[in-house]
């Protein structure tokens, strides 16, 4: 990638750290940094508000990470729930989110163009300079180190410049440019997914569940891969999308725009909406999973949130573990910034494999067993008739076991990793 060679050029800018990305990781990092007390700059290819493809649902571990950015009260005009509807199998369970000594026991659910907006004003508010409509055009290369990036200003005829910086933070999403003009790259085996979702309006926006489907079937009532979601966004509309792993057969010749509308005719008399006219055009993304893209640390640059597939492969949860890699990230440019000595980031990766590595590679085993539909249905009637069993699921996949906690969740979870420790490729 190169700047235009018509593109008007400014004075550089010099910024201790460069985040390349303004979404819920690039902010959460610019966040923490200036709290920390440090010169912090971020860019944002795209004007707040925008859209991003999403269910919009906030768990437990999302709200944690919000209210310790001081953001709790920031959240309570939105739409509150309390846990987890399961459908399938023609029946249903409603699981309350489980008691935690960490995080609380519910969520929120909040249109990506305004929970984006506010996570970046937050930080700019901390003090990170935040520049929006702005694009990373190219690495700066000083001696062989990543020290910054050529940007362009969208917003006034293409004029750029170099922003200097002692590290850099790559956070522009799922698809990275910036990542992979550095040389990351996804493990081409280990699964990820793609999502398509739009919002319908109807009378039940207010629902105190977020609902996740087990059988989603086309309109002749044939099971198809993939599971579909309704989240109660509260303000007369339901966000309704369809997720769908790459571990399942077919999955490059299904149609998502086809699943989704199929999805939305399974559930329209229920849910009271109108299939054929939904609130806006649907949107779809692919998305890498369970840590799948690295080397997420160089010498002087750092990769986090969904730019190094920080997203869960039992559920597709990405704003989570968005905020926590950006956190994480922080501490270890901080730490580098007061010492003066950049290998500290080499913590980093070894920090996210000690808090996800294990469980990640349950997550992905996980994501290939559900590939096989026959075995998918099977453990959907078995989960869909035992509430308990259910439940402790529920504290599997949202990444929600106490430390402390015995039993059931425990044991399953232990067995699931000693599979994982059979199938090294995972």
């Amino acid at each position: 990638m190169s700047a235009s060679s018509g593109a008007r050029r400014s004075a550089p800018l010099t910024t201790e750290v460069l985040v390349i990305g303004g979404g819920p990781a690039g902010a959460a990092t610019g966040y923490w940094l200036a709290k920390h007390g440090h010169d912090v700059t971020i860019i944002e290819r795209k004007m707040f508000p925008r859209e991003k493809t999403c269910g919009d649902g906030l768990t437990p571990r999302a709200v944690h990470q919000l209210d310790e950015m001081g953001l709790g009260d920031a959240l309570t005009p939105f739409h509150r729930y309390n846990g987890l509807r399961a459908t399938g199998m023609g029946r249903q369970l409603e699981l309350e989110w489980p008691s935690h000594p960490v995080y609380p026991s519910y969520g929120y659910v909040v249109r990506r163009r305004e929970l984006d907006q506010l996570v970046a004003d937050n930080a700019a508010a901390a003090g990170a300079r935040l520049l929006q409509g702005h694009e990373a055009l190219q690495p700066v290369i000083d001696r062989g180190f990543v020290r910054g990036a050529v940007v362009q200003d969208k917003r006034d005829g293409g004029e750029s410049r170099e922003i200097r910086a002692r590290y850099v933070v790559v956070a522009d999403g799922a698809n990275s440019r910036f990542g992979r003009a550095l040389g990351t790259f996804r493990t081409r085996d280990w699964p990820y997914g793609t999502a398509i979702r739009t919002y319908w309006a109807t009378p039940r926006h207010a629902e105190p569940w977020i609902e996740s489907a087990l059988d989603v079937k086309d309109r002749n009532g044939n099971p198809m891969p993939g599971y579909g979601w309704i989240f109660p966004v509260g303000d007369g509309t339901v966000n309704i999308g369809v997720g769908l792993l790459s571990t399942f057969r077919d999955f490059k010749s299904v149609n998502t725009t086809h699943l989704l509308d199929a999805y939305a005719h399974q559930v329209a008399e229920r849910w009271e909406i109108d299939p054929g006219r939904p609130e806006c055009k649907a949107t779809s993304g692919r998305i890498p999973m369970g840590g799948s893209v690295g080397p997420k640390a160089g010498p002087t640059y750092l990769v986090v949130g969904d730019a190094a597939g920080s997203v869960n492969p039992f559920n597709g949860e990405g704003i989570d573990y968005a905020y926590e890699t950006a956190r994480m990230a922080a501490e270890v440019l901080h730490d580098a910034l007061v010492a003066g000595d950049p290998t500290h980031l080499q913590h980093y990766p070894r920090w996210l494999d000690e808090e996800y590595g294990e469980y990640f590679k349950v997550a992905r085993l996980f994501a290939r067993v559900i590939g096989r539909p026959m075995l998918m249905r099977e453990l959907t009637r078995v989960g869909m008739h035992s509430r308990t069993l259910m439940e402790w699921v529920l504290r599997i996949m949202a990444n929600l076991l106490r430390p402390d906690e015995v039993g059931p969740a425990e044991a399953a979870y232990k067995a699931a990793a000693m599979l994982v420790r059979l199938a090294p490729n995972a």
